[in-house]
């Protein structure tokens, strides 16, 4: 009886023994799950706050590469102004030059032509000159064979008489005896200007009348117009024989007469108003062409 009793609890005992141990195998296999647990959590954790602080590291330098960037962008953003301010400087430039390259061509055209014109007005220049001059020599031999002691300018073809030829002292009214002075000279004047060899270039012959300077510039602007006229009336009337039909109707077709009063007077060699030589009757020719050539040359001598 009590050999059973011991081994029932010996029994019991090994039992209690066994699972005591199993008990503390487990509680040190939950500890051991418990050790590995913590520290892979807290190598997770070290790992999380490892990446956490290369994230950091990293979103500072993704923030300094934006700023960069940002700067980069802001210098880029300038220099595309700056860019397309010189791109549209450059297209004003362009166009200007064009305008200015337009300019030049039109200039240089304009110059082609005023060279042309130049060469073509000096030609006509060279002509009128070569034919007043031979005009004016043809005169001089014209009259120089004549008693009517006609002066005629050397420059410009004039000729000039004393009033006293041709009128009394004050009066307008021909004389006889430049009535007879007239129908002498101006045969011999229209021969030599209206022959075949000028006519064509003479677009105009003027009778002037001129004053001394004594008395009133009206007055003697009349004087001079009476004077004139008589001249141009006696020359060119139709009761007038001086000269042919066919002369006096080329001759009207370009003479033309009027008065100067005292508005040029004749100065003798110490400045002083020549009174006599003043009181005169001029025939003047002028070619054609002459005036605007003149005048082109007065304009090319002022600039």
């Amino acid at each position: 009886m009590r050999a059973d009793s011991r081994r029932h609890r010996r029994h019991i005992d090994e039992e209690t023994t066994y699972w005591l141990s199993y008990s503390d195998m487990m509680a040190g296999l939950l500890l051991t799950f418990v050790l590995i647990i913590s520290f892979t959590m807290l190598h997770a954790k070290m790992q999380y706050d490892a990446k956490e602080e290369e994230l950091s590291i990293q979103a500072a330098e993704l923030k300094d590469e934006q700023d960069i960037v940002a700067r980069q962008k802001m210098t880029l953003d300038e220099q595309a102004k700056m860019l397309n301010a010189q791109e549209q400087a450059l297209a004003e430039q362009g166009e200007k030059i064009a305008i200015q390259e337009k300019t030049l061509r039109e200039q240089h055209e304009l110059l082609n032509k005023l060279e042309a014109l130049m060469s073509e007005q000096q030609q006509k220049l060279d002509n009128i000159i070569g034919v007043r001059t031979e005009l004016i020599e043809d005169l001089k031999n014209e009259f120089s064979n004549s008693d009517l002691h006609v002066a005629v300018d050397e420059k410009t073809g004039a000729i000039t008489f004393d009033a006293s030829i041709l009128f009394d002292y004050n009066k307008s009214t021909l004389t006889p005896k430049g009535k007879e002075f007239l129908s002498e000279f101006l045969p011999r004047y229209v021969d030599v200007l209206l022959s075949p060899k000028y006519k064509d270039y003479i677009s105009e012959i003027l009778i002037e009348g001129h004053t001394d300077t004594e008395g009133d510039y009206l007055f003697n602007m009349e004087l001079s117009q009476k004077r004139a006229l008589s001249v141009a009336e006696y020359c060119l009337g139709d009761r007038s024989k001086v000269i042919t039909d066919e002369q006096l109707e080329e001759l009207r077709s370009v003479i033309s007469a009027t008065g100067r009063s005292y508005s040029n007077p004749v100065y003798d060699e110490n400045g002083e108003v020549d009174m006599e030589a003043s009181r005169r009757v001029e025939f003047l020719f002028r070619l054609k062409d002459e005036e605007m050539i003149r005048e082109m040359i007065e304009i090319l001598s002022a600039e």
